[in-house]
């Protein structure tokens, strides 16, 4: 891969770093200053309810914060864009669509392929 594609991927894997840390920041500012007083059960219930999506949502967040980690850490070691599976190069509209990718198209279906086999036998 050219110099200049990774220097596009790393641009944008930390745009959507820097924006997922920022929501996380939000998350954590808000839940920590909510020190409102609710009437109504039903208003307490649904506040708890709130936080705990918010919560869940940012827990996925995690993950993927995790995975752009270890994207530009693969651009850094120069194996970014290639299969971890068989090797061969990703298809750059892969990349675009999920940077966070390790696997070609490929490989990715027939794992797929293989989980709905194992899940429905």
């Amino acid at each position: 891969m050219t110099k200049t594609k990774l220097e596009y991927f790393r641009k944008v894997l930390n745009t959507q770093l820097g924006e997922l840390n920022k929501e996380q920041d939000s998350t954590i500012s808000q839940i920590k200053h909510d020190d409102e007083v609710y009437a109504d059960w039903t208003d307490v219930a649904s506040v708890e309810t709130d936080k705990t999506l918010q919560l869940k949502i940012r827990d996925r967040e995690r993950m993927l914060i995790t995975k752009i980690e270890e994207a530009l850490r693969r651009i850094e070691e120069g194996t970014f864009g290639e299969c971890e599976r068989c090797g061969d190069e990703i298809a750059e509209p892969r990349l675009k669509a999920r940077p966070v990718t390790t696997l070609c198209i490929d490989c990715k279906s027939e794992l797929e392929g293989a989980e709905h086999r194992y899940r429905y036998a």
